[in-house]
């Protein structure tokens, strides 16, 4: 099996590809440089460019490039940046498969649970309608850029992540150095539930959606295990073996600090439920937050 893979440099990508080479796949990295290895090839999603030449021979692709949506403060152009990171790439992509003779079978293309809005503490899962606000927005477009993939016949995953555990990168990489300090508090009213997974079983169920050829369409990866932000603080805490502050931090200090990033990034309540991986046998190899967070601290 030939996996063609975008944002190979990034978190999930890394990690993704130590898994497929562990497994013995092949992996050709789709690259915005001179390509220098043989397993690169280049692309310009920014500009459409991408030599069909690349998918060729491929069994599938996981595309996950798109600029950090917590990375910089939300001005009206790095929101543009956000979106159109997500939108252009994907498109050039579904457009180079559909134009393919035999494109590869499968398409995974990243998404997020930013899709379902703010739903406080009511469960969601797949079947559940499209949210408001900017992320919903822009989720909302970046799985729509798949359609011309999907209507040639690709079977197309949309990997809608929850927040992935590592304390090499992301989110949770972010608030390390706060918590080793003894400083990490609840945001806002900590009530506001948290939808995370496993860098491990991130990992795990990508490998699960490219064998398993019934499932297409969204698809939440996340834990079955949601907790509210007051609950993560603590688990973090604990697992650090550090104390947390009771006092949490209030919603406007975030908001003068972020700007709109914290309303839609940490002040937010995601209830997301896993349902279609469950649905399809899928085992989480670390469903709860204390067994992850262990993992993740120790990796």
């Amino acid at each position: 099996m030939t996996i063609v893979v975008t944002g190979s440099s990034g978190l999930l990508g890394s990690a993704l590809i130590r898994a497929l080479t562990a497994e013995g796949r092949q992996v050709r990295r789709l690259v915005r440089h001179e390509p220098a290895a043989p397993d690169e090839a280049f692309w310009n999603p920014g500009k459409g460019i991408l030599d069909p030449a690349a998918l060729e021979h491929a069994d599938a692709v996981v595309h996950l490039a798109g600029a950090g949506i917590g990375d910089r403060r939300w001005t009206a152009s790095y929101k543009r940046t956000v979106l159109e990171s997500r939108t252009r790439g994907t498109a050039t992509l579904a457009a180079a498969l559909a134009g393919m003779g035999a494109p590869p079978r499968v398409l995974l293309s990243g998404s997020a649970v930013g899709f379902y809005g703010d739903t406080k503490d009511r469960s969601v899962d797949e079947h559940d309608r499209q949210g408001a606000g900017f992320l919903a927005d822009v989720v909302a477009q970046w799985e729509g850029a798949t359609a011309r993939a999907a209507d040639a016949g690709v079977r197309v995953v949309r990997l809608r992540s929850g927040v992935v555990l590592s304390r090499k990168g992301g989110a949770l990489a972010k608030v390390l150095p706060i918590f080793r300090m003894g400083m990490g508090a609840p945001l806002g009213s900590g009530r506001q539930y948290f939808s995370w997974i496993s860098l491990n079983d991130w990992v795990a169920a990508v490998l699960f959606l490219l064998q398993n050829e019934e499932i297409s369409g969204p698809v939440n990866v996340t834990s079955p295990e949601p907790v509210t932000n007051a609950e993560y603080t603590k688990a973090i805490g604990r697992a650090m073996r550090r104390p947390t502050l009771p006092i949490p931090t209030p919603g406007f200090a975030l908001r003068l600090a972020l700007g709109e990033f914290a309303d839609e990034g940490l002040l937010v309540g995601q209830r997301v439920l896993p349902r279609v991986l469950q649905d399809a046998g899928y085992h989480f190899i670390e469903p709860d937050l204390p067994t992850a967070l262990k993992s993740a601290l120790n990796d």
